[in-house]
């Protein structure tokens, strides 16, 4: 076996990494998954555009699902919280936010993925939303993920100072700064100078990445042809819960005609996988949540009085 090839992690990779390490050592996972019949809500979609010629402020998928999911964490606002647990001394303090703050993963211009903070998007119309994204997108073009993620890394670290975590704030420091192919390179000199000259309107900072009250990923724009479901999510902590959007798939589905019997019907359907962390808490306070779902999907309409 020869080897072909060394990729050296850089910054965004080591925070990913370190992230989910913590989540899957500490986060005992439950995960549920949410069947949605997209059929109809499919074609309500398509109307939320109908009369929009500029295509940079059509109303995605991806936004109405955002929203969706938003309206059920109303409902179910235990899943909107962060969780503080002292396994030692067996004490925990659940968190609960009057903002959902959307942790969303996406591709940025560069081809790498990175997970920006979508603050209050519980408050937001569905062209606010639009809106909102749109502009993290626009700010990331003007942004060096490099230097966001070590300002994010930093503030990590100097908040584990202030907590006590000396030894993990210099393994960090060691880890990010000393010379050697595992340093991390950020801007010096002119470089550095004339980057935080743009505004901080014209790019991303800590705020965007810092960590949200939920975590939702769209699987399904990634790859649209994809069959199935997502069966593993993790969980970031503090964070209680993470959802991931699959893509819509057709599927033979039972369903009552006008005349009250079952048949098998060609449907639209899409998957929801649902993690929660069971130190928090149980499928139980997941059950508002999917109720306020089944009440969306069934009266898809609903979605006009959003825009």
């Amino acid at each position: 076996m020869a080897l072909v090839k060394e990729e050296i992690f850089g910054i965004a990779r080591k925070i990913v990494s370190n992230m989910t390490s913590e989540s899957w050592e500490a986060i005992p996972h439950g995960v549920v998954t949410y069947e949605a019949d997209v059929t109809d809500f499919f074609n309500e979609c398509k109307k939320l555009n109908a009369d929009c010629t500029d295509k940079s402020k059509k109303i995605t998928i991806n936004t109405v699902m955002l929203k969706i999911i938003c309206e059920g964490l109303k409902a179910a606002p235990k899943m909107n919280t962060h969780l503080e647990f002292n396994r030692k001394l067996v004490r925990g303090t659940l968190k609960y936010f009057d903002n959902i703050d959307i942790s969303m993963p996406m591709v940025l211009p560069s081809g790498e993925m990175m997970t920006i903070n979508m603050h209050d998007m519980g408050s937001k119309t569905l062209t606010e939303m639009s809106a909102a994204i749109n502009d993290s997108i626009r700010r990331a073009k003007n942004s060096d993920m490099n230097e966001v993620m070590f300002e994010v890394s930093l503030d990590n670290t100097l908040t584990g100072l202030k907590e006590g975590k000396i030894l993990q704030a210099v393994r960090r420091l060691y880890g990010s700064k000393m010379p050697g192919k595992h340093k991390v390179h950020t801007l010096t000199g002119n470089d550095k100078k004339k980057y935080y000259s743009i505004p901080v309107t014209d790019r991303l900072t800590k705020h965007d990445i810092e960590q949200g009250t939920t975590t939702i990923s769209n699987l399904g724009s990634i790859y649209r042809e994809h069959k199935g479901a997502c069966t593993l999510l993790e969980i970031i902590p503090p964070q209680t819960t993470a959802f991931a959007i699959d893509s819509a798939q057709k599927r033979p589905t039972v369903v009552t005609d006008e005349n009250g019997n079952d048949v098998i019907e060609t449907r639209l359907i899409m998957p929801l996988t649902i993690a929660i962390d069971h130190r928090a808490l149980d499928y139980g306070d997941v059950v508002p949540f999917m109720k306020k779902l089944d009440e969306i999907f069934a009266n898809p309409s609903i979605i006009q009085g959003w825009k």
